[in-house]
């Protein structure tokens, strides 16, 4: 077995973290042409203003080859929280505890900057990730019938409220 390690960026990162999305939710929710074009613009577009200060990005490598990832976008943080965001990993990573460490890594970046919150969208049906996302304090706190992801779903928005000094 290869090695499996959680760092940062690595070249090639952004495309093979919008092929993951494309690759599940096309082939588990039927998603389609717009949702990947959705995923690679707006992950092109944070790692164009990617800000070390404020935003962190990981992902998990499996012989070289990104295998998943997770992102905090902290541009907003101080008025609606972090963003977590593009959290994928791809099946063979499943079950291994890897998404538990990359949300682990992300929470810990955001309480190392004091940030007052995280929030994520979600939608209705994913719930190994709710039951990940709840295992960690995050609550839901709203749904919506929405069309952000090219096909219409119930989004959910789930936020985790950090102890201030935490």
């Amino acid at each position: 077995m290869k090695e499996i390690i959680i760092s940062g960026y690595i070249p090639g990162a952004v495309g093979r973290v919008a092929a993951l999305h494309a690759e599940y939710y096309g082939s588990a929710w039927g998603f389609g042409q717009f949702f990947d074009a959705k995923v690679a613009t707006e992950l092109s577009e944070f790692m164009m203003h990617f800000d070390e200060k404020r935003d962190g990005f990981w992902v998990v490598g499996n012989g070289g080859r990104v295998e998943g990832a997770i992102a905090i976008d902290g541009a907003e943080a101080a008025t609606e929280g972090a963003h977590l965001r593009w959290f994928i990993l791809a099946e063979t990573m499943r079950g291994q505890g890897m998404g538990h460490r990359l949300l682990a890594k992300a929470i810990t970046f955001c309480r190392a900057r004091s940030y007052r919150q995280i929030y994520l969208w979600t939608f209705r049906g994913l719930q190994p990730a709710r039951h990940l996302y709840e295992k960690f304090g995050f609550e839901l706190v709203e749904q919506r019938p929405g069309m952000q992801w090219g096909k219409e779903v119930l989004e959910q928005k789930f936020i985790l409220v950090l102890p201030s000094g935490s």
